[in-house]
């Protein structure tokens, strides 16, 4: 059984997708540490924080049926240390903490959050909500998630997994504040492998022994490339089932292609917003400060930086989302008619198995073979003949 277990509930945007990669990626050198990361699939984790939590994820949490029970098993023979890590754990309620905890059996347990200033935080999650097929404008995001009542499905799922106050709260049943360990994101211009470096530390790690990465490249799109997915959202989301639209539009347009652009403006927030998200951040970061937990970095990466010139991202520069829209569509053409020579060649080669088939059908062993099925499906002597036949040639 494992001795210890670290447990990382995000946030999301925090470096998350990097780090799983990263244990992911290396089981021998974690393992030659006495750490393991379960799981045999790469979304192991997060299927298993969607069976934990009964959430609804556009019809993967049919795959996630009992994928806690099963990473909990993993935890609890494996020797050592084991992490789990997925960002949407930091929604978990105080219930789903008490499972969790429960599932792990005597071991120890410490609880990792990595947390950034909502000022990036802000226009991170917006546009992952686009992302994810929804088509609302930021004002209107910026409207739900300040509205004190939270009570529509944007607002309570940002606070649910962004106000970290009230995740090290629902997770303080998990571990007390000194294995509470809270890995804050270094402002821009630290050195680039600085964020890694604080995650080994806490989960025990030398950082250069774990050396392949993450093919996964920063995703992060600009004004007009979120705008134009906002309006692709719009024309596809009633034709477009989720699976094809992850394949085709998360994954090729946007991860592939419009995020490859660097020189667009980039997302950010008005001057009034920044204000009310810095008073908030610096509220999180005196807190963190006086709770006793485990700071790896310093609580002043929590403190937003003075702002940045402001583009509205619901008036872009129509211009921009335009030469954005020919790019996706450019790439989306290659994309095609690179599955149209794959089709094509397959359809070659299911006509080379057929003719094969054919010629095969033709021959007297094939047709003698034929009979005596026939044969057997209309009389029980042959029948029993033929089942004793293959009971001796091992079919």
């Amino acid at each position: 059984m494992a001795r210890r277990v670290i447990v990382h509930v995000g946030v999301p945007k925090t470096g998350t997708s990097y780090v799983q990669d990263r244990l992911f990626n290396n089981p021998a050198s974690l393992a030659a540490q006495g750490v393991v990361y379960p799981g045999e699939r790469h979304d192991a984790h997060f299927l298993a924080a969607l069976d934990l939590m009964q959430l609804t994820w556009g019809g993967l949490e049919r795959q996630a049926v009992g994928a806690w029970d099963a990473l909990a098993a993993q935890v609890r023979e494996a020797e050592g240390t084991a992490i789990i890590s997925h960002e949407i754990l930091g929604f978990a309620s105080p219930a789903h903490v008490e499972r969790a905890v429960a599932s792990f059996g005597d071991a120890e347990v410490d609880v990792v959050v990595s947390v950034r200033d909502l000022v990036r935080q802000i226009p991170a999650e917006w546009q992952e909500n686009v992302k994810h097929r929804r088509v609302l404008g930021f004002e209107e995001f910026l409207e739900q998630i300040r509205d004190p009542a939270r009570e529509t499905l944007i607002s309570s799922w940002f606070w649910g997994v962004q106000e970290v106050p009230q995740i090290l709260h629902r997770w303080s049943a998990a571990a007390p504040p000194a294995r509470t360990h809270v890995v804050t994101v270094p402002q821009p211009g630290a050195a680039r492998d600085l964020l890694w470096h604080r995650f080994a530390s806490v989960f025990g790690l030398d950082p250069d022994s774990l050396p392949e990465g993450t093919d996964r490249e920063n995703t992060s799109l600009g004004v007009p490339e979120t705008a134009l997915l906002r309006r692709l959202n719009e024309q596809l989301n009633d034709v477009v089932p989720n699976e094809r639209y992850r394949q085709f539009v998360r994954e090729y347009l946007v991860h592939q292609t419009l995020s490859k652009q660097q020189t667009s403006a980039r997302l950010g927030v008005s001057p009034q917003v920044h204000a009310w998200a810095s008073d908030l951040s610096r509220d999180w970061a005196a807190g963190i400060a006086e709770g006793g937990y485990d700071v790896v970095g310093d609580v002043a990466d929590l403190v937003p930086r003075d702002p940045l010139p402001w583009v509205d991202p619901d008036e872009p520069d129509e211009a921009e989302v335009a030469d954005a829209g020919v790019r996706g569509l450019a790439a989306m053409t290659r994309e095609a008619a690179r599955l149209r020579d794959v089709e094509i060649e397959l359809h070659a080669i299911i006509d080379d198995l057929d003719a094969a088939l054919q010629r095969f059908r033709g021959t007297r062993t094939y047709r003698a073979k034929e009979r005596l099925v026939r044969l057997a499906d209309e009389n029980p002597l042959a029948r029993a003949g033929l089942g004793a036949f293959r009971a001796v040639r091992g079919r």
